[in-house]
């Protein structure tokens, strides 16, 4: 009897394992709900905190997040863009202007520098042939003049026929315009107010001209590209110097070659300030009107 009653006990050890176990189990499950538990007043009172931020019109003006629809892209936003592309477009507008004043100035320093050694290649001419009185050049805000006075030199008094002396010169001074070939060339006649009446010339502006157009012939024969060059007459227009002298009238009677500029820049500028040319006198009016 003894032996059964110890074997009976110990098969029913396991409930105790099993009551501890379901008594940890319902502690834990207890724990769990006391930290579970919610205060309903205080989360009713949180819930209409939320419905008021998020529903109602925060700033006079704006709109709620509700009433949005929720949007991403606000004003502000959007506005951004349109806003800085008047900047962008001046900043690439400014940094264009800059590049081509850069590249304006750089060409008329180039320009510059050319027209100064055709007037050197002239003066050398000039200087070896002793032409240093009837042969001025100088590099003015215009460009290149090649001043020629007539006496003596290219034509004979009431002609506009080259001389032979002076087919010489116009031929060398051609072929230097040939060889530039860069710029149009512009050739002017002049005369003092002297009057002229002849069947070939019946005014100064027929005399000038046909002088300015003699040059012109002469540069084609040299080889000058004839679309380059123009001729045109001013008769007793823009005299150098006071007709009052014969030495006045004799400076005004000439022919002038002008290379006109193509680049303008700092360097036109500075030719303008350095030009030697002497100042122009008024022609001579008298009773009858322009001689």
């Amino acid at each position: 009897m003894g032996a059964e009653e110890e074997g009976e006990e110990s098969d029913e050890r396991w409930l105790l394992t099993y009551a501890d176990m379901i008594t940890l189990l319902m502690a834990l499950f207890m724990v769990l709900f006391s930290i579970s538990s919610v205060n309903v007043s205080k989360f009713v009172t949180l819930q209409r905190s939320l419905q008021d931020a998020f529903s109602g019109r925060i700033l006079p003006g704006g709109r709620a997040l509700q009433e949005s629809g929720g949007s991403t892209t606000s004003p502000k936003v959007s506005a951004t863009p349109e806003s800085s592309t008047p900047s962008v477009t001046a900043d690439a507008a400014a940094k264009a202007k800059a590049d081509a004043a850069k590249a304006a100035a750089a060409a008329a320093k180039v320009e510059e520098k050319d027209f100064k050694a055709l007037k050197a290649r002239v003066d050398d001419y000039v200087g070896k042939h002793g032409l240093e009185d009837k042969v001025t050049t100088l590099v003015t805000k215009d460009g290149l003049v090649i001043r020629l006075l007539t006496d003596k030199l290219l034509f004979a008094s009431g002609s506009a026929t080259v001389q032979p002396g002076g087919r010489g010169l116009l031929e060398k001074v051609g072929s230097l315009l040939r060889a530039e070939n860069q710029h149009e060339i512009r050739v002017r006649g002049f005369t003092d107010p002297v009057p002229i009446h002849t069947a070939a010339f019946p005014s100064n502006w027929e005399l000038s001209a046909g002088r300015a157009a003699s040059v012109v012939r002469t540069f084609a024969q040299a080889g000058v590209a004839p679309e380059r060059m123009e001729a045109a007459g001013r008769a007793a227009l823009d005299p150098l110097s006071s007709n009052a002298t014969a030495l006045g009238r004799a400076r005004n009677r000439r022919v002038e070659v002008l290379l006109p500029r193509v680049a303008t820049g700092a360097a036109a500028a500075e030719a303008e300030k350095a030009s030697s040319e002497r100042p122009r006198f008024a022609p001579d009016f008298g009773p009858k009107g322009l001689k």
